[in-house]
């Protein structure tokens, strides 16, 4: 089952279920109105909402045109947006650039921060950059929704707690972020509004590309159309299982919590890269000066999915760069 959010004019949108082939959605407001509505009772409405979900594809029931642009993200706005760095090669890479050691823990204890979920991006949505001295960059990233996880929920049994996957493009203001770091207290304004994939989708759309907490597939990122990145999700040296343990470790998480991967990143450089700042980490570390630069105004980003059968799981998110 994969799910939208239509805009409608109110903050959290409408909820429709998405055809098959994505090209057409049924509304579902009769059986949840927003998508938080169905994860607050996601035993009551998700087999409604999968019941509708058939009709759709059978063609029992009313169905409109998809038009990406009039979809907000899935969660306009979430209670909380966790995200990690479970791709140890991005970490090594960036920490080697600038002359850093990985912290000992690497290996053994995730890194996550907590970014601003109040106000997150449609998937064709501009990016406003305000200053381009700022360092704009895209990261490509998958994401778990999550359903209400108790305090000292373990990794065993975290498959219980994903209700849903997601594509998300975790924008970072690179110059911004050595200051802040350098305060010893964590991202804030270098971490601006995070943009997410037209469709969240149930884990068993993935059919065995999801197992074990990892998504198994390749992340196409494309920047002013070209393809800078074909990186296998499945990568992650961190499940979204671990993460979640570790997320879990002191506190509880409400339904409608987004859990981030972290930049997709791989040890084969064929694959290419998923955000500006690994290029430049790896033109820093071979040859001494980084050439690739960073975003500005007119500059388009496109992330998504492609699964075994060549179908676009989760839509495209597909951004431009604009001046505000």
């Amino acid at each position: 089952m994969r799910l939208a959010t239509k805009r409608d004019g109110s903050r959290d949108g409408r909820l429709v279920v998405v055809r098959r082939d994505g090209g057409a959605v049924a509304d579902a407001f009769a059986i949840a109105p927003t998508l938080q509505e169905a994860l607050d009772r996601w035993d009551e409405r998700s087999p409604a909402l999968r019941a509708l979900a058939s009709d759709l594809d059978a063609g029992r029931v009313r169905a409109e045109p998809l038009d990406p642009r009039a979809l907000l993200s899935p969660l306009p706005r979430a209670y909380e947006w966790v995200d990690g760095s479970s791709f140890l090669n991005h970490v090594r890479l960036v920490r080697r650039s600038r002359g850093a050691e990985p912290p000992p823990t690497l290996e053994t204890d995730p890194l996550v921060y907590q970014g601003g979920s109040g106000d997150l991006l449609a998937p064709t949505e501009d990016l406003p950059l305000p200053d381009v001295a700022w360092g704009m960059d895209f990261e490509g990233e998958v994401c778990v929704v999550l359903g209400d996880v108790p305090r000292g929920a373990r990794a065993e049994t975290a498959e219980r707690h994903v209700r849903l996957l997601c594509l998300a493009n975790d924008v970072t203001f690179r110059n911004l972020v050595p200051d802040e770091l350098a305060k010893g207290f964590g991202f804030f304004q270098s971490k601006p509004a995070t943009a997410f994939s037209p469709f969240a989708v149930t884990p068993d759309e993935l059919g065995e590309a999801w197992r074990g907490g990892r998504l198994h597939a390749r992340l196409t990122v494309r920047w002013n159309g070209n393809v800078v990145g074909d990186v296998d999700a499945g990568e992650m040296h961190f499940s979204f299982f671990q993460l979640l343990e570790h997320l879990a470790r002191t506190r509880a998480f409400t339904a409608g919590t987004i859990l981030g991967s972290g930049t997709v990143s791989n040890a084969d450089r064929a694959r290419g890269w998923s955000c500006i700042a690994e290029q430049r980490a790896i033109e820093l570390i071979e040859g001494g000066t980084a050439r690739t630069r960073f975003l500005k105004p007119g500059d388009t980003v496109e992330i998504e999915l492609k699964d075994a059968t060549g179908r676009n799981v989760f839509g495209t998110i597909s951004q431009r760069v604009a001046s505000p």
